[in-house]
């Protein structure tokens, strides 16, 4: 068992998103479904893992990261995902992961 923090889509109290770049989004399906469980890894722009998650229920993930490139993928038993994302600066960045069926 992964050690991971679930998440949810609702920031803890105390974040300023004016000085915090936050990477958002869900794990979903081909269906446009959302998968929970999914185990979701934040990698910088070298290709290195920096983070991993367990997104919730409703397949919400967050990560707290720096300005610049980030490769988010998404590893479930429904199949799996890569997205990118490039955050210029402070606020809550947005992205979803579509994970493509285990053939």
């Amino acid at each position: 068992m992964c050690g991971a923090p679930v998440q949810t889509q609702t920031l803890p109290a105390g974040v300023d998103v004016e000085k915090e770049t936050v990477i958002t989004g869900r794990v979903l399906d081909t269906d446009g479904q959302p998968i929970g469980g999914a185990f979701v890894r934040l990698l910088d722009g070298t290709g290195e893992f920096t983070a991993e998650v367990v997104a919730s229920g409703t397949g919400d993930f967050r990560f707290f990261a720096a300005p610049g490139e980030w490769t988010i993928r998404a590893l479930s038993s429904s199949g799996n995902g890569t997205a990118q994302v490039s955050p210029t600066g402070a606020g809550v960045h947005n992205v979803d992961v579509t994970a493509d069926e285990k053939k």
